[in-house]
C-alpha cells in the first residue's frame, strides 16, 4: 500500500575547488522531538564538509551516489531514481517503525521501541541496495559490518538489524511489479515537422520510452500531471523559442557569455545526481540527525522519482523534437531559417526534448528542499568538466532555475521545455509535501533574522505593520517600516493570494493583526487587507497581495526583483503600487 516559469537566477560566486569544500549553515544541536515548524533560514558559514559522523542514513545515500556515477554499475534499463525512492523508503520505514512519528510508508510491521535505529537504518540500505546492485555486495558487507561495529552489542542491535531487513525485503517486495523491469519499446519517428527523431552525433536510440508507465512512488499515475501539449509549431511563441537556442546554444554563439558558457557546462551531468549532492551538504550543514534525515531523503529521494516517471511519460506522449532537428531542418514556421551545420554547445541527450529534464527534476527537489528546510540555505556544486571551478548557491530555487536554463545555454532544449518543466516539477513536489508531511523537528537559529515583527511563518506578523516608500538601486521602492522591500507575485488575480505552502517559505507575505498604516511616501488610500485561506490577514496595496523574499538578507536588498518562481514572476513595486519592471 502507498501511504498518504522560476528566476532568472541570483549571480553565484566561482571560485576555486579545495578539496570537498561546501558554505554551509550553522545551527545548534537538534533533538529527535516531533515534528515542528518549518526551520528558518540560517546565518551562513564556510566550512570543509566532513564524513555524515555517524549518520549512516547521509552515509548510505552517498554509497549510493558513488554507485550510480561508476560506469556500467546501473542497469541501463533501469532508471537510477528508482534505486534511491527504494532505499529512501526502506531506511525510513525501518526508523519510523521504531519511532513510531510518521505512518510507514509501505506495509505496516511493528518494532520494539528501544530498537537501534542506526542498526534498522543500515541494514535497509545494505539489503535493498544488495537486492538492486548484486555486484557490489562484498564492499556493501563490509560498509554494514564497519557500522555495526560501532554500534554496542546487545538486543536493541539485533532488534535493530531485523526490522531494518524487514522494512527493505517489504520495500522491494512492493516495487517487484511496478514496470521498471519491462523492454523498453522500440521508437520509430514519424519524420514529420515536430516529431522527435535520434539527434547528431551518434544517433543514439531514444532511452527510457518505457519509465513513463513505471508505477510511481506518491503519485498515482505518471500522467497525473501531464503538462499541456507544446505551442503550435506553426506559431509565434515556438519560432521565437526555437530562435532563442538557435542564438545563445550554438557550439560558438556570440550571443552566450562566457559565464553562461561555464554555467551549461557546469550542469551537464545527469540533473537527479546534484540534487542529492545538495540533499548530503544541506542536512550535514543543518545537524539533521538520524531520524530527521530519514524524513528527508524520503521526501526528497521519492519526489525525484515520480518527477522523473512524469518528465518520461510526457517526453513520449508529445514526442517533439529536440532543437538540433528543429534548427537544421527548420521545417514548419517560416520564422525560423534552416542551419544545416548548426551544433549545440552540448551533445543532445537521446530523448524528446518537452518537457525538459533539469526544469522538472531540479524545481521538484527545490520545492520539497525548501518546504523542509527554507528555501535559503549555502551550498556549492563542482563541475564535472572543469574541476578547477565551483559555483555558490544561496537557495534552492535559484539553482533550480539555473540548472534549467543552463539547458537552453547548452542548445539542448528551449524555453518552452524549461517553462513545462518548471510547471511540472512545481506541481509534482508540492503534491508530494501535500501527501508526505514530513518537516524537522529543528528550532529556529538564535542567528536567525526574519523580518521585525514576522510571525511562525516568517512572514511581517504585527497589529502595527507600515508600508512606506524608500531609495534603492531600482528607484523608490516599496518598503515595510524597517526598509525590507516588498514584492508582488504576478499570479495573483486582485487582493487573492496564490502563494501558500513552500511558495510562503520562499516569499513570505506581510500580514497584520490590525490596520496596516501607510509611511513616508505610501498612499493610505492604497493600503489594505486581504483575509489569506491559511487564516491570517494579508496586506494589500493597490490590490496587490505583499511579500518579503527570502533571499533578501538586508534592508534595501532587492535579490528577489524579476525572478520567475512559482509559475510566475514576482517584483518591487513603485509608490503607485505598480510592478516595477527592470527588463
Amino acid at each position: 500500500m502507498r501511504m498518504f516559469a522560476l528566476p532568472e537566477p541570483r549571480r553565484t560566486q566561482r571560485r576555486p575547488v579545495l578539496a570537498l569544500a561546501v558554505a554551509v549553515l550553522t545551527i545548534g544541536a537538534q533533538g529527535a522531538a516531533a515534528p515542528a515548524a518549518h526551520a528558518a533560514p540560517l546565518a551562513t558559514a564556510n566550512a570543509v564538509e566532513g564524513t555524515p559522523r555517524g549518520n549512516v542514513v547521509i552515509e548510505w545515500n552517498r554509497t549510493l551516489l558513488n554507485i550510480v556515477q561508476t560506469p556500467h554499475a546501473p542497469p541501463t534499463t533501469v532508471h537510477p531514481t528508482r534505486s534511491f525512492a527504494i532505499m529512501s523508503a526502506a531506511v525510513y520505514d525501518a526508523v519510523n517503525a521504531i519511532s513510531r512519528a510518521h505512518p510507514l510508508y509501505g506495509t505496516g510491521f511493528t518494532a520494539p521501541q528501544d530498537a537501534s535505529r542506526p542498526a534498522a537504518a543500515a541494514t535497509a540500505a545494505h539489503d535493498t541496495l544488495t537486492a538492486l546492485y548484486p555486484a557490489r555486495k562484498p564492499s556493501l558487507d563490509r560498509q554494514l559490518a564497519a557500522d555495526l561495529t560501532g554500534i554496542p552489542d546487545g538486543r536493541a542491535k539485533q532488534e535493530g538489524i531485523r526490522v531494518g531487513a524487514q522494512a527493505a525485503q517489504a520495500i522491494l517486495t512492493l516495487r517487484a511489479h511496478d514496470g521498471a523491469d519491462a523492454t523498453p519499446p522500440p521508437y520509430t519517428s514519424t519524420g514529420k515537422p515536430g516529431d522527435y527523431r535520434p539527434t547528431p552525433p551518434d544517433f543514439d536510440p531514444p532511452v527510457f520510452t518505457h519509465w513513463g508507465k513505471v508505477t510511481p512512488f506518491v503519485l498515482h499515475t505518471g500522467d497525473q500531471f501531464r503538462p499541456a501539449a507544446p505551442p503550435a509549431l506553426a506559431g509565434p511563441v515556438y519560432a521565437a523559442a526555437i530562435n532563442e537556442v538557435k542564438s545563445i546554444g550554438a557550439a560558438h554563439s556570440t550571443t552566450r557569455t562566457a559565464e553562461q558558457t561555464t554555467t551549461a557546462k557546469l550542469w551537464g551531468a545527469p540533473i537527479q545526481n546534484y540534487w542529492y549532492s545538495i540533499g548530503q551538504q544541506v542536512a550535514l550543514a543543518r545537524h539533521s540527525d538520524l531520524d530527521q534525515s530519514a524524513d528527508l531523503f524520503a521526501l526528497l529521494n521519492l519526489t525525484i522519482a515520480d518527477a522523473t516517471i512524469g518528465v518520461y511519460n510526457a517526453k513520449y506522449h508529445y514526442r517533439f523534437w529536440r532543437p538540433i532537428t528543429a534548427i537544421r531542418s527548420a521545417a514548419g514556421n517560416p520564422r525560423v531559417k534552416p542551419d544545416p551545420a548548426w551544433t549545440p554547445l552540448i551533445t543532445t541527450p537521446p530523448d524528446p526534448s518537452y518537457p525538459g529534464m533539469h526544469s522538472a527534476i531540479g524545481t521538484a527537489a527545490a520545492t520539497v528542499l525548501a518546504g523542509f528546510y527554507g528555501d535559503r540555505n549555502v551550498f556549492t556544486l563542482t563541475s564535472p568538466t572543469a574541476s578547477s571551478v565551483t559555483e555558490t548557491y544561496t537557495n534552492f530555487s535559484a539553482a533550480a532555475t539555473e540548472a534549467g536554463l543552463s539547458r537552453i545555454w547548452a542548445g539542448v532544449h528551449t524555453r518552452m521545455d524549461h517553462q513545462a518543466g518548471n510547471k511540472l516539477g512545481t506541481t509534482i513536489g508540492r503534491y508530494v509535501l501535500s501527501q508526505l508531511k514530513l518537516a524537522p523537528a529543528a528550532p529556529a537559529s538564535p542567528t536567525a533574522k526574519p523580518p521585525a515583527g514576522s510571525g511562525p511563518a516568517g512572514g511581517g506578523l504585527a497589529a502595527g505593520v507600515t508600508v512606506e516608500v524608500r531609495d534603492s538601486k531600482l528607484g523608490k521602492i516599496l518598503t515595510d517600516g524597517q526598509g525590507r522591500t516588498l514584492y508582488l507575485f504576478e499570479t495573483d488575480k486582485g487582493t487573492k493570494s496564490t502563494c501558500y505552502g513552500a511558495c510562503a517559505i520562499a516569499w513570505p507575505p506581510l500580514v497584520a493583526t490590525g490596520r496596516p498604516q501607510a509611511g513616508s511616501g505610501a498612499s493610505s488610500a492604497l493600503l489594505g487587507t486581504a483575509a489569506r485561506t491559511d487564516h491570517t490577514t494579508g496586506v494589500t496595496y493597490n490590490g496587490h497581495p505583499l511579500y518579503y523574499y527570502v533571499g533578501d538578507t538586508k534592508p534595501g536588498d532587492t535579490s528577489g526583483q524579476g525572478l520567475d518562481s512559482f509559475g510566475a514572476k514576482w517584483y518591487v513595486l513603485n509608490p503607485q503600487g505598480n510592478k516595477i519592471d527592470t527588463g
